[in-house]
């Protein structure tokens, strides 16, 4: 297999229409059936000022902070992160992540199952009008 760089990973930009901060752009490196059978992995990146959304995994989840820095939300608190940065976050833990920097908040997420779904507790993403979002083989 070829490596797969984040720079050529094609995006899908997501918009909250239910939350003015909730705002963030996404695409998969690898998941079941394409480049992987085991495991996905996929990268997305928060604006600045702006936030994931509060959500939950059907599988475990390991967060690798790229670059920038913020806040890992928790039902326990706030948590911040910044580049270098590993957190693992189990099967249906709730969590959101804000980017409290100047620059893109950038993450590479390793779920481990061949596919995954993130169930979204209040957002509702554009376009599409999407509560659940997850891996295109789902």
């Amino acid at each position: 297999m070829d490596p797969v760089n984040i720079d050529g990973v094609e995006l899908t930009e997501l918009k909250s229409s239910t939350s003015e901060d909730a705002e963030w752009s996404g695409g998969y490196l690898a998941y079941g059936g394409t480049c992987a059978e085991k495991s996905v992995a996929g990268y997305f990146a928060i604006p600045p000022g702006k936030r994931l959304g509060w959500h939950t995994d059907t599988a475990e989840e390991t967060q690798f902070i790229v670059s920038g820095s913020g806040e890992l939300l928790l039902d326990v608190g706030p948590r911040p992160v910044e580049a270098g940065d590993v957190v693992v976050l189990t099967t249906g833990m709730g969590h959101d992540l804000r980017n409290t920097g100047s620059n893109d908040l950038r993450i590479l997420g390793f779920f481990a199952a061949p596919q995954v779904e993130q169930h979204w507790t209040k957002e509702v993403w554009e376009p599409g009008g999407l509560t659940v979002t997850g891996t295109p083989n789902r």
